[in-house]
């Protein structure tokens, strides 16, 4: 094992500073700069779902909190210490309330990265945040963290083989927004914009072709709501097998389709309350606050009460059912209730009403989609297997304990040697 020197973070860093803070509800434009926010920081990425922009005046204003490629963003609050390096695709940014590191020549930014995702970082970040109201990260307590850092070319070999997994698992999520996308616009095309198979010859009634109808959803599918075995009673959850997903296992997930929830009850748990078992490759839809969130679960399981469960069929298969809920989004939320927040009962779903194509169509429609389905699902599960073998290396190697050099990895000829 390596023993390495010990130093502070502001002494390896040209800059330790913070994202702006203050009011922006009048700041965000169409277009323009973009601007992130601690939920387009995820382990090792930028995500950008939801990415705001700002116009170059405000952006020049706010200068202090510029970003440029390198530079090493860090979640404040919420999910504190989750970090990524801002790539060469954003060349230039802005951002609110993250914790900003800008490493010297001295520090790789991919190896500063791993560190904080890693186990080791999330309890150093965990055991140093401040504030009663809000726990948060900051700035202070980030330039006095000390730790462990070798020489910069075996940071540099290290970050390597990190970059290396991530590399992969980014390109398989292009591969899979893609497939995404080819699936959707079929959809699109043919059951939003009515251009299926042969529709030059189809006649048209009260805005859509002859022969295609509107079915109730009590009608049409099958659905469930959930519930919660009660946390007072340990043997409810001691040792539970049965996956009982949350609206937060949706949102924090890396892809659609799910084989596991964060908690899992056991059977005497589920018999306790009124959540239902139903079977793997179910449509979770969230019904309550977030609603509209999606996610498709591979084996049997239940959720808590802040979910509707579609369960497809012959009539409307997988790929149809999913489609037609991701879409409605909106009009769902035109129809919740709710004096805390937004829900969308199971009582005003069950009324809505579901376009119903012939079915020879969906049955093509379907014929065609399950295997983008089915490619996406293998591409998460690779992306499952880097990630935790990348996670199994991490503390070894950014504690010593394991060097590069005792791994048998062979990087592509595309792929450089260092990060």
């Amino acid at each position: 094992m390596s023993v390495w020197p010990k130093v502070k973070l502001k002494d390896l860093c040209e800059r330790v500073t913070v994202g702006y803070v203050g009011p922006m509800a009048q700041q965000y434009v169409p277009s323009g700069v973009p601007f992130l926010r601690s939920l387009n920081v995820r382990p090792y990425r930028i995500s950008l779902d939801k990415l705001m922009f700002i116009d170059e005046a405000f952006h020049h204003k706010i200068r202090k909190s510029a970003l440029r490629p390198g530079d090493v963003a860090i979640v404040r609050t919420g999910y504190p210490g989750v970090a990524c390096v801002v790539p060469e695709s954003l060349p230039r940014s802005n951002c609110s309330d993250l914790v900003i590191v800008r490493p010297s020549k001295e520090l790789n930014p991919h190896f500063l990265c791993a560190i904080f995702n890693s186990t080791f970082g999330r309890d150093v970040v965990a055991g140093n945040l401040v504030g009663a109201a809000q726990q948060h990260f900051n700035i202070t307590v980030a330039k006095e963290l000390v730790l462990s850092v070798p020489e910069k070319a075996e940071q540099d070999e290290i970050a390597a083989v990190l970059v290396a997994y991530d590399d992969l698992i980014e390109n398989n999520r292009r591969r899979i927004a893609l497939l995404e996308r080819m699936a959707e616009q079929l959809y699109r095309e043919w059951f939003v914009r009515f251009r299926f198979p042969e529709y030059r010859q189809a006649k048209f009634e009260k805005g859509k072709p002859v022969g295609w109808s509107s079915v109730p959803v009590a009608k049409a599918f099958r659905f469930t709501g959930g519930a919660t075995p009660s946390k007072d009673t340990a043997r409810y959850w001691k040792d539970g097998t049965i996956n009982w997903f949350t609206p937060s296992d949706i949102t924090a997930a890396d892809g659609l389709f799910l084989g596991e929830s964060g908690l899992k009850c056991t059977e005497e748990g589920l018999s306790s309350c009124s959540a239902t078992l139903f079977p793997a490759y179910s449509v979770m839809m969230t019904s309550r606050a977030t609603i509209g969130a999606i996610g498709i679960n591979t084996t049997p399981a239940c959720t808590n009460q802040g979910f509707i469960a579609c369960l497809p069929n012959e009539r409307y298969p997988l790929s149809y059912l999913y489609h037609w809920l991701k879409l409605s989004k909106d009009y769902f939320l035109s129809l919740c209730g709710g004096a805390t927040f937004p829900e969308l009962t199971k009582g005003t779903f069950k009324r809505i009403e579901v376009l119903t194509p012939p079915s020879s169509l969906v049955a093509e429609f379907d014929r065609r989609v399950a295997p983008i389905f089915s490619s996406m699902e293998k591409l998460e599960r690779v992306n499952a297997v880097l990630a935790k073998t990348r996670d199994l290396l991490l503390p070894r190697l950014i504690s010593g304990k394991l060097r590069v050099d005792q791994l048998d990895i062979q990087f592509p000829p595309s792929m450089p040697a260092q990060a």
